[in-house]
C-alpha cells in the first residue's frame, strides 16, 4: 500500500510505527458555525482512508483522533456576539456536527479532544519549550523562535524569505517577523487562562501539537487535514513539536484537496456557501458521500447539481444489485455459464478494487471496479436463468464488504430487525405474486402503495420481483 506524503512529495510505502496500532490524528473544525461542504469532503475522505486501514491491516487497531477548536477569534467574536460563552457556543456547534456527519456515515473517532480541556497541558510544553530556549516571553505573550528550528518549512517545501510574517499582536515587538504565537496575552472581552506569564489564551497551533502528542505519543503515523493547513499550521506543529522532542513529529502527512461550487471558490460573499445541513435536506446523505469519493481525495473537486444528481442514480444502481443479489431466490434453472462469468467478475473487482486503493487511495478507480460488478449483477436480474445461488451471494458479500469500507452501507451484518423486515417482506410479496398470478391485480397494486408508503419500493421484472428501501 502507497500514500502520498507532503512532507517528501511522493508516494511512500506505508508501514506502520508499530506492531499493533496504526495511529491518525486529523485536524477538526473550529466549531462556531455550522459544517459546510468542505468540512464533508475532508471528513469523507479521512473516514475512507481509515476504514481502509482497519481493513487491509486486520490484526492492527487504529487509533484515531479528531480534535475541536474551542477557543480561537473566530469563536470568541462570534460568542460575544451571541451574548454568550464559547462552551455553550461549542456545545451546540458541536452537536450539529455529530448530527452531520453520523448522516453521511462518518465513523465516530477514538476521541474527540477539545482544547479548552486540555490548557493545562499547553501551558506545561510551552514552558517546556522556554526552558529549552526555543520559545521565550514577550510582554505576557510567548513566542516560538523560529530560528531555533532549522528545519522550518520543510513541509511546505518554502524557504524562510518567501513566506509571509505571522499574524499575530503587531503591537508586540517580536524576535523576528515570522515568530508565531504560543501563548497569547489577555484582550477585552476575551475568554481566559492563568499562566506563568500571565492571564491570556494558547495559540491555535500548540492545541493540536499537544493535543496529538497526549493521545497518540511524540510519533505517530498520520496526521492530516485540507490543503490550507500544510502552512503555517501543520508546519509550525512540526517545528514546535520536534524541536521539543528531537523526534519525528509525524511519518505521513496526508492532505485532500479544496472544493469549489460551480467552479468558484465557496464564501458567503458570493452567495454559494452550504452547509451540510442544507445540502441532506435537498439530497439524500449516500448521495452525497458517494459524490465526495468519486473524486480522487488529493484531487480539486468541484460541486454542482448535475453531478449529485448523478452520483445519487450511481448509488441506487449500487442499492439494486446488493438487494437482487441478496434477494433471488426463485425456480429458474441454473445457468453455468452465467455463474462462470459472475466467479470471475468476483474475482476481479476484489483483485482491482485492493490495486486502487493501494495506489494512494484512489477511490475513483475503486469505485469503477464496483460498478463493473454492479452492472453485471443488475444484468442477471433480467435473465431467464440464474446463477447458483452460492455464487450469487458471494457477490452480495462482496458488495456489502466493499462498501462498508467506503462507507457507502452501515456495515456488513443484518441487524435482527433488518432480518425480521426481510422475512416479512418475503411473505408480501409472495402474496403479491398470488394476486398477480390470479390476476387480481387491484390487490397486487394496492400492495405496492402500501409498501410504497413504508419506505419500499418494488421493480419487477420478468419472473422475478426486487425490493429496496428508500
Amino acid at each position: 500500500m502507497k500514500i502520498y506524503n507532503t512532507l517528501t512529495g511522493k508516494k511512500e510505502e506505508f508501514i506502520p510505527l508499530e506492531k499493533t496500532k496504526i495511529r491518525v490524528y486529523i485536524c477538526g473544525p473550529t466549531v462556531y458555525d455550522y459544517c459546510h461542504i468542505g468540512h464533508a469532503r475532508a471528513g469523507v475522505a479521512f473516514d475512507v482512508i481509515r476504514r481502509y486501514l482497519e481493513w487491509r491491516f486486520p490484526q492492527k487497531r487504529v487509533e484515531f483522533i479528531t480534535n475541536f477548536t474551542d477557543v480561537d477569534d473566530k469563536m470568541i467574536k462570534r460568542a460575544n456576539e451571541e451574548g454568550i460563552t464559547i462552551f455553550e457556543l461549542a456545545d451546540r456547534f458541536i452537536k450539529q456536527y455529530f448530527k452531520d456527519f453520523d448522516a453521511i456515515n462518518v465513523k465516530r473517532a477514538t476521541y474527540y479532544p477539545r482544547a479548552t480541556e486540555h490548557v493545562k497541558d499547553m501551558i506545561k510544553i510551552i514552558q517546556q519549550l522556554i526552558d529549552k530556549g526555543i520559545a521565550y516571553e514577550e510582554e505576557e505573550s510567548v513566542y516560538f523562535n523560529i530560528e531555533k528550528f532549522k528545519d522550518y518549512g520543510k513541509l511546505s517545501h518554502k524557504k524562510l524569505e518567501e513566506l509571509q510574517p505571522s499574524q499575530d499582536d503587531e503591537s508586540i515587538k517580536k524576535r523576528n517577523a515570522h515568530d508565531f504565537a504560543l501563548w497569547k496575552r489577555k484582550k477585552s472581552d476575551e475568554p481566559y487562562w492563568d499562566s506563568p506569564w500571565g492571564l491570556g489564551r494558547p495559540g491555535w497551533h500548540i492545541e493540536c501539537s499537544v493535543m496529538s502528542m497526549k493521545y497518540l505519543g511524540e510519533s505517530f503515523d498520520i496526521h492530516g487535514g485540507g490543503l490550507d493547513l500544510v502552512f503555517p499550521h501543520h508546519e509550525n506543529e512540526i517545528a514546535q513539536s520536534e524541536a521539543l522532542t528531537g523526534k519525528q513529529f509525524v511519518k505521513n502527512w496526508i492532505h485532500n484537496g479544496f472544493i469549489t461550487i460551480n467552479r468558484e471558490k465557496m464564501s458567503k460573499s458570493l452567495g454559494n456557501f452550504f452547509t451540510i445541513e442544507e445540502i441532506l435536506q435537498k439530497y439524500p446523505p449516500m448521495a452525497l458521500r458517494f459524490f465526495l469519493i468519486s473524486t480522487h481525495y488529493r484531487s480539486p473537486i468541484d460541486f454542482n447539481e448535475a453531478q449529485i444528481i448523478q452520483a445519487e442514480q450511481t448509488y441506487k444502481k449500487f442499492q439494486l444489485a446488493i438487494a437482487f443479489s441478496g434477494q433471488r431466490d426463485d425456480d429458474s434453472p441454473i445457468s453455468e455459464e452465467l455463474t462462470s462469468e459472475l466467479e470471475a467478475f468476483i474475482r476481479k473487482t476484489r483483485e482491482g478494487f485492493i490495486e486502487a486503493m493501494d495506489d494512494d487511495i484512489s477511490t475513483p478507480k475503486a469505485i469503477a471496479n464496483i460498478n463493473n460488478l454492479v452492472k453485471h449483477l443488475n444484468g442477471l436480474a433480467s435473465k431467464k436463468e440464474k446463477v447458483k445461488p452460492e455464487i450469487l451471494r458471494q457477490g452480495h458479500d462482496l458488495l456489502l464488504e466493499l462498501g462498508y469500507v467506503l462507507g457507502l452501507v452501515k456495515g456488513p451484518e443484518e441487524d435482527e430487525s433488518d432480518k425480521l423486515i426481510n422475512k416479512l417482506v418475503k411473505i408480501i410479496l409472495e402474496l403479491r405474486r398470488n394476486a398477480r398470478e390470479s390476476k387480481r391485480y387491484e390487490i397486487a397494486d394496492k400492495i405496492r402503495e402500501k409498501l410504497k408508503e413504508l419506505g419500499i419500493n418494488l421493480l419487477d421484472y420478468q419472473n422475478r420481483t426486487i425490493w429496496l428501501k428508500d
